[in-house]
């Protein structure tokens, strides 16, 4: 089955004062392609709460932005919390998931950026309450593998060799200070990022993911923002998931929240219309 790439679609179904189109859509919707009237229904009336997930390589303030924009919509949010999983040593997998657990009160959509996307089938487990997932600029889950173990072995070299004691120094000091700055322009904003982001036991990125049997157990639906992440991008299209592609990048959530919070309300209006 072939997913719908919804990328260009309308986003008047879901918010009265939305445009039409978006520049910042890549690509064309097909002739075919009309909202249904359940999706109109489900984006506009989310009963589920929206757990936003942060990779953990960064902070929970990377979504901060984003959870203030689903929050004037009307939708309720939470934020899961992974820093604190990082203090003690491995495994490290069972307390992010227990983190994820905690944030989910009641009926829930896991929204996992970038490197939470793995995570986001365990977290599910310890809380079974979970009726979607959205995968934002993520990698997909893949039990049995590290990061390490999946990542370029030019980058997993690189990265061993800059480990002190066993630690990694924050993610955002991997880029140079004007990379970081292309990405995230204002100062402001950049320096909190930064501030947010941990340092990391080279342990983490050694540890394999486990096996989550009956995964998915609920609709699973794909955003991507940047090209570095077509790859898993193209594999959910694959799996029949519906998709959104934007032209951003990999931190757009903190540059274009309102933006990455539309889409991700569209294609929650298609988990739930598919649940």
């Amino acid at each position: 089955m072939t997913a719908p790439v919804l990328a260009g679609s309308p986003r008047t179904w879901i918010r009265a004062t939305a445009s039409a189109s978006d520049p910042r859509r890549e690509g064309r919707v097909s002739a075919a392609y009309r909202p249904h009237p359940r999706w109109c229904e489900a984006a506009l009336v989310v009963t589920s709460s929206l757990v936003l997930v942060h990779s953990p390589l960064v902070g929970r303030d990377s979504w901060e932005a984003v959870a203030a924009s689903l929050s004037r919509h009307g939708q309720r949010v939470a934020l899961a919390d992974l820093t604190k999983a990082l203090v003690s040593g491995p495994p490290y997998w069972p307390r992010q998931a227990e983190a994820i657990a905690v944030a989910v009160s009641g009926p829930a959509i896991l929204v996992g950026h970038s490197r939470a996307g793995p995570l986001l089938p365990v977290g599910a487990r310890a809380t079974r309450r979970v009726q979607g997932y959205v995968f934002v600029d993520a990698r997909l889950p893949q039990p049995g593998a590290s990061w390490f173990a999946t990542a370029p072995s030019e980058l997993a070299e690189q990265l061993r060799s800059r480990g002190r004691d066993g630690w990694l120094p924050p993610w955002a000091d991997w880029w140079g200070q004007d990379e970081l700055a292309r990405l995230l322009p204002d100062p402001v904003v950049r320096a909190r990022f930064v501030a947010g982001c941990p340092r990391l036991p080279i342990a983490l990125f050694e540890e394999a993911f486990p096996e989550v049997p009956g995964w998915p157990d609920a609709p699973c639906a794909y955003l991507r923002l940047s090209e570095e992440y077509r790859e898993p991008c193209d594999e959910a299209r694959r799996l029949g998931w519906p998709v959104i592609e934007l032209t951003s990048h990999h931190l757009g959530l903190l540059t274009d929240p309102e933006t990455v919070a539309d889409a991700i309300l569209e294609l929650v209006g298609h988990l739930l219309a598919r649940g």
